[in-house]
């Protein structure tokens, strides 16, 4: 133990791990690399005792049943040096007393693990006193400043707020224009941070025409000149796991309340919202397209009635005709509008929060029963869905002054027109990897995960069940399977995704479209943020970006994670995760002394070229045009000296 040690101490061989990653920790064992364990938060006093015991030890004295106990493995067994069995995460280990029957070849296996065990401990305490030349943590703060400032390789990035968080990463896409010619419509949902002067009025805009837009959709539905409405939303003895159906036509019910004027009011505010896409409204001295003659306030309501409660609309031929060419020429300048659906969904998110969690249930819950106004899904702790306008802005009241320029809660447009599979909803985890920021260099993982809902997709059910498909939330629903072909775990490997593509005749829509609309999505993102992170020569970080996809498979951009979870919840995980973990260290560890090494499934997205002062040349994907196209390589970037030109303000109005 001692040489091994020396050894390592001499090739700089000396690790840190802090947080749940055993893999890690037996990679790099069985590299030959050394841990120096860092003391657990609280635990200082049980870790001096435990010291004490590895110096006695040490010494040669003999160790008393107390000292046996502590050297025992808290955790999982980790594998031996030199292993040959195929990389998974450890399995829990059994820590209760054994049976008086159990056989004594097990005892012999077990006892061989706790000696391995103790024989790291005791050349851990030989190198206590070394700074760690690696790092992996499962955050930055845990760490002493002054010690992480010695050690050489870190896994962990500071600052990346504009990237990692749903405030952030809102803000920061917003200023895409000044880097690359992207229209951020075209990957990422429209997104605004309630709270923050300017963007909560953007919102407000927003929300109003969509509302008039999903009208549209709705009268074009109509057949002739009937009197058609929407799909009554489902009975409430209606069983849990049954599906409905998205918004579909169906006759007017007697007595059902006419509204003759909405699509009439509906046209004129697209017509106007078309002149200010065409910029037909230069000369305008209020070009926003709902500062009009409409009583808003009365439009939304009569419009949840026919969208949400199945009120009915008088539409005439001429009518359907002209809604049917405004909302052709809306797709043409709107990226979005296919997959905007017509019942205005809209998803509010904790700004800073991770995994669905929040106060938005707390709060909510607590001053506004399910009976006043607020539905039941407001009342969910974290991420929620909501349809009516009233619900949201009462949301955001919540949200600190517009001056201290924060918010607590984002707000984003949900998709409703989502790829589902087997009726049921899922979002697919991007791993990438960045080693450098200046110049920014990215590396891309070609294998990935689906994640499923717990119950089938509906727009008018609005259960978390549904609708987030995070691992955390899912597997607060233990119910029964709606559907045999779901997994049971709600986890598919990217090669069961191609193979389901396959059979439905699109096999190739995974190459063409999703894989490289990710890859364009990730370097958007990236490229914006790439001032604002704190850049660290020697460190790199692995991201898990969360993607949705539409049904004309192109990817959405929802967020990005750092530091994403390696710990296993079904079998599909505990290999990909396990084998992202190696990969990755052949990336930033092997490749170093050996560039030509294997890395796995890691491919180089974006190498930036000519840092400085001279324009950089990179290869990067572009963002596809829907259905399905090619991506084409970049053309040369402009210069990049990371100066922010943009200029915010916001208008005077008359008092």
């Amino acid at each position: 133990g001692r040489l091994s040690s020396l050894l390592s101490l001499q090739e700089k061989k000396i690790f840190a791990v802090q947080g749940p990653y055993p893999v890690i920790r037996h990679l790099l064992r069985a590299r030959g690399w050394v841990e120096r364990k860092l003391p657990h938060n609280g635990k200082q006093q049980a870790g001096n005792q435990k010291k004490r015991q590895v110096e006695k030890r040490a010494s040669g004295g003999g160790g008393d049943e107390l000292g046996e106990a502590v050297l025992k493995p808290r955790g999982g067994a980790q594998p031996s040096l030199g292993t040959t069995e195929p990389l998974h995460h450890p399995q829990p280990h059994n820590k209760k007393n054994k049976a008086e029957g159990e056989d004594d070849k097990k005892e012999d296996k077990e006892q061989c693990i706790e000696d391995s065990d103790d024989i790291h401990d005791l050349m851990s305490f030989l190198v206590q006193d070394q700074v760690p030349n690696f790092l992996w943590t499962i955050r930055l703060s845990t760490i002493d400043q002054e010690l992480l400032q010695r050690i050489e390789v870190v896994n962990r990035y500071p600052r990346l707020h504009a990237l990692c968080t749903k405030e952030g990463l809102c803000q920061s896409l917003q200023n895409l224009s000044w880097f690359e010619q992207v229209d951020l419509n075209t990957f990422f949902p429209r997104c605004y941070r309630l709270g923050i002067m300017g963007e909560e009025e953007a919102f407000i805009e927003d929300f109003r025409l969509t509302a008039a837009r999903n009208l549209l959709k709705l009268a074009v539905e109509k057949v002739g000149d009937r009197l058609v409405g929407t799909e009554q939303p489902p009975k409430s003895n209606k069983v849990p796991g049954d599906h409905v159906s998205h918004s579909m036509p169906s006759m007017v019910r007697p007595g059902s309340p006419l509204y003759p004027h909405l699509v009439e009011e509906a046209l004129e505010v697209c017509q106007e919202h078309l002149g200010v896409l065409m910029h037909a409204d230069i000369d305008r001295e209020t070009p926003s397209p709902c500062r009009t003659c409409i009583a808003w306030d009365r439009f939304l309501q009569e419009y949840y009635h026919v969208a949400h409660e199945g009120a009915g609309l008088v539409l005439s031929k001429e009518q359907q005709e002209q809604c049917q060419d405004v909302l052709q020429r809306l797709g043409e300048q709107l990226p979005q509008l296919g997959v905007e659906g017509n019942l205005n969904v809209w998803i509010l998110k904790p700004s800073a929060k991770s995994r669905g969690r929040g106060k938005a249930g707390g709060s909510m819950g607590h001053t506004h029963p399910h009976g006043e106004g607020i539905p039941p899904s407001l009342c969910f702790p974290g991420i929620v869905c909501v349809t009516r306008l009233e619900d949201v802005l009462e949301l955001s009241q919540s949200c600190t002054s517009p001056s201290a320029q924060v918010c607590e809660w984002v707000v984003q447009k949900y998709v409703e027109q989502p790829l589902t599979i087997f009726d049921t909803k899922f979002d697919i985890r991007q791993w990438f990897v960045v080693t450098d920021w200046k110049p920014l260099t990215v590396w891309f993982y070609r294998d990935c995960y689906l994640r499923f809902c717990s119950q089938p997709f509906s727009l008018r059910r609005l259960e978390p069940a549904r609708h987030l498909c995070n691992v955390s939330i899912q597997k607060r629903y233990k119910t029964s399977q709606p559907d045999p072909r779901v997994p049971l775990d709600k986890i598919w490997s990217n090669k069961q995704f191609q193979a389901y593509l396959a059979r439905l005749g699109r096999a190739d829509a995974w190459h063409r479209v999703m894989v490289p609309g990710m890859k364009a999505a990730i370097l958007n993102a990236l490229r914006c943020t790439q001032d604002q992170v704190g850049s660290r020569k020697g460190s790199f970080e692995l991201f898990g970006a969360d993607f949705l996809i539409g049904q004309d498979c192109q990817p959405w951009l929802l967020e990005i994670n750092s530091c994403p979870t390696m710990s296993p919840s079904s079998a599909v995980t505990r290999r990909l995760c396990a084998n992202v973990q190696r990969d990755t260290l052949r990336l930033v560890l092997d490749r170093k002394n050996n560039p030509t090494c294997s890395i796995g499934a890691f491919e180089l997205l974006y190498k930036e070229v000519g840092w400085g002062l001279r324009a950089a040349t990179p290869q990067a994907p572009r963002a596809p045009t829907p259905p399905c196209v090619s991506l084409q390589a970049a053309m040369p970037s402009c210069l990049h000296v990371g100066l922010k030109l943009m200029v915010e303000g916001y208008s005077l109005k008359k008092p």
